[in-house]
């Protein structure tokens, strides 16, 4: 754990455009993010691993590692996840890109993405692409630290989408919410 705080605290200074968290995913935090994992219910999808905290609360939930796709645009939190993940599918590419994995029935998108930072034209890219991949009953799952839902209203609306949130998740730096994002089914 203290390597991985090491890599953590080196990617804040050296690209703090790509980590923008203040610390590593909490315990109670990933917890929250992964619950209703279910083995049976097909891949997921997580997107900005970073150092693997909430990984390893996927793969505590039985996820065997082969359906677990990690998507991580910085390269050493990349070689950091192949080399203490074996057996998990580490993509080195922009979340953005999704739509080229080709999956399809994913029963969960994870997301450790800044989301409200990024520019609404990323966030519905990220959107998009995973909506592609889930399954119809599936979830994008966010967390975020502020008050209100972590994708834009804009796109809410324009998609389609509905939520549910956590409570306040207090032991978290700083303290976090867990949004479950789904599709309106008519």
């Amino acid at each position: 754990m203290k390597k991985d705080l090491r890599l953590f605290l080196s990617q804040i200074v050296s690209k703090p455009h790509q980590v923008v968290a203040l610390a590593p995913s909490s315990a109670a935090l990933c917890q929250e993010m992964v619950a209703g994992l279910d083995p049976s219910k097909g891949p997921v999808i997580e997107l900005g691993p970073g150092t693997g905290n909430i990984t390893r609360a996927i793969l505590g939930r039985g996820i065997p590692p082969h359906m677990l796709h990690s998507v991580e645009m910085n390269l050493s939190f990349c070689t950091h996840m192949r080399k203490y993940f074996v057996g998990v599918n580490v993509h080195h590419m922009s979340a953005c890109d999704l739509d080229r994995l080709g999956l399809k029935n994913v029963q969960a998108v994870i997301s450790g993405l800044p989301l409200l930072s990024m520019p609404i034209g990323v966030q519905r890219n990220i959107l998009k692409g995973s909506f592609n991949s889930l399954a119809t009953e599936g979830s994008f799952v966010q967390f975020t630290y502020g008050p209100n839902p972590s994708v834009h209203a804009d796109l809410l609306k324009k998609m389609a989408l509905s939520w549910t949130r956590s409570d306040k998740i207090w032991l978290n730096l700083p303290p976090a919410r867990v949004y479950r994002f789904t599709r309106h089914v008519h």
